[in-house]
């Protein structure tokens, strides 16, 4: 029964994996949007073409920092994880 319950550092664990994973997903997407020209390929492939413009930048580079900021956030969200888990005896 013991082990069927979740410590905190486990949920905490769990969480910054996820959340490590949704913002280096996030950002590679966003790179690879802003550098190359593969969202204007993919636009221009389903009929939508007519809506790549300027706003692209505003739009792509302020989600590329929110993912790199998620990315940053899950790895101090780990290591505190870890640090607890060092010092608290188990």
């Amino acid at each position: 029964m013991a082990d069927d319950i979740k410590t905190d550092e486990t949920v905490d664990e769990t969480k910054s994996n996820k959340l490590l994973g949704i913002g280096i997903a996030g950002a590679a997407v966003m790179v690879v949007c802003c550098f190359t020209p593969a969202l204007v390929v993919f636009l221009a492939a389903v009929g939508l073409s007519s809506i790549v413009g300027a706003w692209m930048d505003f739009i792509l580079l302020p989600g590329m920092v929110f993912f790199l900021g998620l990315a940053i956030f899950a790895l101090v969200l780990r290591s505190k994880a870890k640090a607890r888990a060092a010092g608290s005896p188990s």
